[in-house]
């Protein structure tokens, strides 16, 4: 097979896109481990759980909203259900299947990482870019998920932001409200 190689203004571009790629997940991971004692992939699988309905989902789509194969997911939730931040339950419509839960605990520690988590990508992305710019990634990311996922298997784990309602700012108690389950956070009183 004949490759072209990438010209300067590619390379320059793909550089810059691998750069990020290999940072941000450190930066954002540190910033949770030191402020919250979680990691990023902690944080984040609690942080679905907390959109979920009820808090709750399959360990299977846990792992595909996360993009984590079972093992590394089973691995990390046995974590978390040590520290008490989930609960494995049965399933009640397939008796074969197990469901992670949010604890009280758990949801706790979502509503206490989030602003810290939020700060983090505001100070190193949001307010370094003008709105234009955030339009831009928008689209550039667009592209490549695009090709990355033309069946469009995981599509709704990032365009879940894209239809929200007027007042949303995507807080947890924001996903409390899209989820509509009416529970409440024990600890706000």
């Amino acid at each position: 097979m004949d490759t072209p190689w990438l010209d300067r203004r590619q390379l320059r571009a793909w550089i810059r896109l691998r750069a990020v790629l290999e940072l941000l997940p450190g930066v954002l991971d540190a910033q949770l481990r030191r402020d919250s004692g979680l990691t990023e992939f902690e944080y984040y699988t609690l942080a679905m759980l907390s959109e979920a309905p009820g808090r709750t989902l399959r360990m299977t789509e846990l792992a595909q909203q996360t993009n984590a194969t079972l093992p590394r997911l089973s691995h990390v939730v046995t974590r978390l259900e040590g520290r008490g931040l989930l609960e494995r339950v049965p399933c009640p419509e397939d008796r074969r299947a197990i469901n992670a839960r949010l604890t009280d605990h758990g949801w706790a520690k979502v509503r206490q990482a989030a602003p810290g988590h939020v700060a983090t990508v505001r100070h190193h992305i949001v307010d370094v870019l003008t709105d234009e710019q955030l339009a831009q990634v928008t689209a550039i990311s667009d592209a490549i998920l695009a090709e990355l996922d033309p069946s469009r298997a995981v599509a709704a784990l990032y365009t879940r932001y894209d239809e929200a309602s007027d007042g949303d700012d995507g807080s947890p108690d924001d996903a409390e409200a899209r989820r509509g389950d009416g529970r409440t956070d024990s600890s706000q009183a």
